[in-house]
């Protein structure tokens, strides 16, 4: 199916914020809510919106999706990403990145999503499926927590932070989690390893609507192709999941 692309602003409390924004050509589906395709909320990576994030989307667009995506970095500038961005002097691209993660809250990402799906003009009460990569996938979490009764599903490949010691840490609540929940994780994955996630995984195991598929040999970042982290098995698993917990859920 062929997609197309745009930049469209929403309006959050920290200022205007790129939203990009991947839907099929063709027209929605008659009846569809909303009168629009299927809405998936994107959290993005920390290298942010670049070019391989601009492929993802489409190709999960083609599958018959309108899929939005918050420039969740927009408070240090708009559509930074690793790969085009010059760290400040003295910084290297991995101080840079880590750098911006830190500037980021768990209520500032969530807010950045309801912003970017209203400019999106998805409907407050419309459902909603959501995928996140890295620290995507514990804002992934979060919404699902947060707005259970919208969110129909949630994929979190590679993930990071889903446990901590933090008293609002995310395995500390996801024993509510009602809908389905896909990870993917890496077991030779040198960022986030099995064990850093492992009590989060210990309180879903027996959550019978969570599925973790766990890849061997694959590192943090196995998504995105034509890079070094890429693991195919890894990616083509996680695609084909997930693909079939979102046609699910709107079925």
């Amino acid at each position: 199916m062929e997609t197309r692309q745009e930049i469209i602003d929403a309006t959050t409390d920290d200022g205007d914020m790129a939203v990009l924004l991947t839907q099929p050509v063709d027209p929605a589906p008659a009846g569809a809510a909303g009168g629009h395709w299927p809405a998936v909320l994107m959290f993005i990576d920390a290298p942010g919106i670049r070019s391989a994030t601009r492929e993802f989307t489409a190709r999960l667009a083609a599958e018959g999706y309108l899929v939005v995506t918050p420039d969740l970095h927009h408070r240090q500038g708009r559509l930074l990403n690793a790969l085009e961005t010059t760290p400040p002097d003295g910084a290297t691209a991995q101080e840079m990145v880590w750098g911006w993660i830190a500037a980021m809250t768990d209520d500032q990402i969530q807010h950045d999503g309801d912003r970017a799906l209203a400019a999106a003009g998805v409907a407050s009460d419309t459902p909603i499926v959501t995928i996140g990569f890295c620290l995507g996938a514990r804002a992934v979490v979060r919404r699902m927590l947060r707005d259970g009764a919208r969110v129909r599903a949630g994929a979190g490949w590679h993930p990071s932070f889903l446990a901590d010691d933090e008293p609002d840490s995310p395995h500390l609540s996801a024993s509510r989690l009602e809908q389905p929940l896909f990870l993917g994780i890496g077991d030779a994955d040198e960022v986030q390893s099995i064990a850093m996630h492992q009590r989060f995984l210990d309180v879903v195991e027996p959550l019978a609507h969570v599925r973790v598929d766990i890849f061997e040999g694959a590192d943090h970042g196995y998504t995105w192709p034509g890079f070094p982290n890429y693991h195919a098995a890894a990616a083509t698993g996680s695609w084909n999941a997930t693909l079939e917990m979102f046609r699910a859920a709107f079925s």
